[in-house]
Protein backbone atom coordinates (compact mmCIF):
# COMPACT_ATOMS: atom_id res chain seq x y z
CA UNK A 1 0.00 0.00 0.00
CA UNK A 2 1.34 3.57 -0.81
CA UNK A 3 0.72 6.28 1.96
CA UNK A 4 0.53 9.93 0.75
CA UNK A 5 2.40 12.33 3.06
CA UNK A 6 0.09 14.97 3.74
CA UNK A 7 0.72 18.62 2.53
CA UNK A 8 3.52 20.11 5.14
CA UNK A 9 3.27 23.62 6.50
CA UNK A 10 6.21 25.45 6.87
CA UNK A 11 6.80 24.28 10.21
CA UNK A 12 9.90 22.30 10.49
CA UNK A 13 8.70 18.64 11.04
CA UNK A 14 7.56 15.97 13.67
CA UNK A 15 8.92 13.20 12.44
CA UNK A 16 8.75 9.95 14.40
CA UNK A 17 11.12 6.75 12.56
CA UNK A 18 9.36 3.18 13.36
CA UNK A 19 9.62 0.22 12.73
CA UNK A 20 10.33 -3.83 14.87
CA UNK A 21 13.40 -3.60 16.74
CA UNK A 22 16.62 -4.06 14.11
CA UNK A 23 15.01 -1.71 11.56
CA UNK A 24 17.56 0.84 12.22
CA UNK A 25 15.22 3.46 13.96
CA UNK A 26 18.09 4.93 16.00
CA UNK A 27 20.81 5.11 13.16
CA UNK A 28 18.13 6.31 10.50
CA UNK A 29 16.94 8.94 13.11
CA UNK A 30 20.21 10.50 14.05
CA UNK A 31 21.28 10.29 10.27
CA UNK A 32 17.95 12.00 9.51
CA UNK A 33 17.87 14.66 12.07
CA UNK A 34 21.56 15.52 11.29
CA UNK A 35 20.49 16.50 7.19
CA UNK A 36 17.42 17.90 8.17
CA UNK A 37 19.50 20.08 11.23
CA UNK A 38 16.86 18.69 14.21
CA UNK A 39 16.91 17.45 17.35
CA UNK A 40 17.17 13.59 17.84
CA UNK A 41 15.16 11.87 20.88
CA UNK A 42 15.31 7.84 21.09
CA UNK A 43 12.49 6.92 22.80
CA UNK A 44 14.17 4.07 23.84
CA UNK A 45 15.27 6.35 26.70
CA UNK A 46 11.89 7.41 27.51
CA UNK A 47 10.70 4.20 29.10
CA UNK A 48 10.22 3.64 32.62
CA UNK A 49 12.59 1.61 34.31
CA UNK A 50 9.88 -1.33 34.94
CA UNK A 51 9.65 -1.70 30.91
CA UNK A 52 13.30 -1.89 30.17
CA UNK A 53 13.29 -4.42 33.05
CA UNK A 54 10.58 -6.52 31.63
CA UNK A 55 11.82 -6.36 28.04
CA UNK A 56 15.66 -6.94 29.16
CA UNK A 57 13.84 -10.45 31.15
CA UNK A 58 12.44 -11.40 27.14
CA UNK A 59 8.71 -10.24 28.19
CA UNK A 60 7.18 -8.12 25.74
CA UNK A 61 5.37 -5.49 26.59
CA UNK A 62 1.49 -5.08 26.89
CA UNK A 63 -0.51 -1.85 26.46
CA UNK A 64 -1.31 -1.51 30.14
CA UNK A 65 3.23 -1.00 29.84
CA UNK A 66 3.32 1.15 26.63
CA UNK A 67 0.13 3.37 26.81
CA UNK A 68 2.37 6.03 29.47
CA UNK A 69 5.33 5.37 27.50
CA UNK A 70 3.74 6.65 24.16
CA UNK A 71 2.01 9.41 25.90
CA UNK A 72 5.90 10.02 26.78
CA UNK A 73 6.41 10.06 23.28
CA UNK A 74 3.76 12.36 22.09
CA UNK A 75 4.72 14.92 25.07
CA UNK A 76 8.35 14.86 23.60
CA UNK A 77 6.95 15.63 20.13
CA UNK A 78 5.17 18.41 21.50
CA UNK A 79 7.15 20.02 23.51
CA UNK A 80 9.40 20.65 20.46
CA UNK A 81 6.69 21.36 18.34
CA UNK A 82 7.81 24.81 15.90
CA UNK A 83 11.55 23.64 16.26
CA UNK A 84 11.04 20.08 14.45
CA UNK A 85 12.80 17.11 15.96
CA UNK A 86 12.97 13.24 14.37
CA UNK A 87 12.14 10.60 16.96
CA UNK A 88 12.99 6.99 17.06
CA UNK A 89 9.89 4.85 18.18
CA UNK A 90 8.85 1.50 17.73
CA UNK A 91 4.98 2.65 17.15
CA UNK A 92 3.53 -0.39 16.02
CA UNK A 93 0.38 -0.29 15.91
CA UNK A 94 -2.49 2.59 14.69
CA UNK A 95 -3.90 2.59 17.89
CA UNK A 96 -0.16 3.69 19.04
CA UNK A 97 0.47 6.05 16.61
CA UNK A 98 -2.98 7.84 17.12
CA UNK A 99 -1.88 8.19 21.00
CA UNK A 100 0.95 10.09 19.63
CA UNK A 101 -0.69 11.99 17.51
CA UNK A 102 -3.53 13.38 20.71
CA UNK A 103 -0.16 15.53 22.02
CA UNK A 104 1.70 15.90 18.14
CA UNK A 105 -0.90 16.21 15.71
CA UNK A 106 1.15 17.46 13.00
CA UNK A 107 3.30 13.61 13.36
CA UNK A 108 4.89 12.66 10.63
CA UNK A 109 6.18 8.82 10.32
CA UNK A 110 8.85 7.05 8.94
CA UNK A 111 7.77 3.29 8.53
CA UNK A 112 11.33 1.24 8.03
CA UNK A 113 10.59 -1.81 6.34
CA UNK A 114 12.42 -4.63 5.90
CA UNK A 115 12.46 -9.11 5.42
CA UNK A 116 12.34 -10.62 8.71
CA UNK A 117 15.97 -12.52 8.00
CA UNK A 118 17.35 -8.69 7.33
CA UNK A 119 16.08 -7.90 10.64
CA UNK A 120 16.63 -11.20 12.76
CA UNK A 121 20.45 -10.75 11.57
CA UNK A 122 20.59 -7.52 12.50
CA UNK A 123 19.22 -8.09 15.98
CA UNK A 124 21.81 -10.79 16.78
CA UNK A 125 24.43 -8.87 15.83
CA UNK A 126 23.86 -5.93 18.27
CA UNK A 127 25.22 -6.91 21.81
CA UNK A 128 24.24 -4.39 24.70
CA UNK A 129 20.95 -3.65 23.62
CA UNK A 130 18.08 -4.35 26.60
CA UNK A 131 15.80 -5.96 23.47
CA UNK A 132 16.59 -9.55 22.53
CA UNK A 133 16.35 -11.06 19.58
CA UNK A 134 13.41 -13.75 21.21
CA UNK A 135 11.31 -10.70 21.16
CA UNK A 136 11.53 -10.06 17.01
CA UNK A 137 8.76 -12.38 16.76
CA UNK A 138 6.23 -10.46 18.58
CA UNK A 139 7.03 -7.76 17.45
CA UNK A 140 6.42 -8.20 13.82
CA UNK A 141 3.28 -9.88 14.76
CA UNK A 142 2.61 -6.72 16.79
CA UNK A 143 2.88 -4.66 13.96
CA UNK A 144 0.68 -2.61 11.75
CA UNK A 145 2.00 -0.74 9.08
CA UNK A 146 1.05 2.91 7.97
CA UNK A 147 -2.63 2.97 6.87
CA UNK A 148 -4.14 5.11 4.12
CA UNK A 149 -4.81 8.76 5.96
CA UNK A 150 -1.73 8.36 8.20
CA UNK A 151 0.51 10.43 7.27
CA UNK A 152 3.94 9.08 6.76
CA UNK A 153 6.15 7.13 4.01
CA UNK A 154 7.36 3.31 4.63
CA UNK A 155 11.17 2.78 3.39
CA UNK A 156 13.07 0.01 2.97
CA UNK A 157 15.48 -0.26 5.53
CA UNK A 158 17.95 -2.77 4.08
CA UNK A 159 19.42 0.00 1.72
CA UNK A 160 22.45 2.41 3.06
CA UNK A 161 21.30 4.78 5.80
CA UNK A 162 22.51 8.10 3.58
CA UNK A 163 20.06 6.43 0.76
CA UNK A 164 17.18 6.02 2.99
CA UNK A 165 17.73 9.33 4.44
CA UNK A 166 17.82 11.09 0.66
CA UNK A 167 14.19 8.96 0.19
CA UNK A 168 12.57 10.47 3.19
CA UNK A 169 14.10 13.89 2.56
CA UNK A 170 13.34 13.89 -0.85
CA UNK A 171 9.81 12.80 0.22
CA UNK A 172 9.07 15.51 2.70
CA UNK A 173 10.57 18.08 0.44
CA UNK A 174 7.95 16.62 -2.43
CA UNK A 175 5.17 16.92 0.10
CA UNK A 176 6.05 20.72 0.92
CA UNK A 177 3.49 23.61 0.32
CA UNK A 178 3.49 24.27 -3.54
CA UNK A 179 4.83 20.36 -4.13
CA UNK A 180 2.50 17.78 -5.57
CA UNK A 181 1.27 15.28 -3.19
CA UNK A 182 4.13 12.16 -2.73
CA UNK A 183 3.50 8.78 -2.83
CA UNK A 184 6.51 6.04 -2.12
Amino acid sequence: MEIKLEERSAAPPQLVVMGVSGAGKTTVGQALAEALSLQFVDADNLHPASNVAKMAAGIPLNDEDRFPWLRQVGAELDRFQGEGIVLACSALKRRYRDLIREQAAGTTFVHLSASERVLANRVIGRPGHFMPASLLQSQIATLEPLEQGEAGVTVDCSQPVAELVREVVSALTAAAPGAESHAL
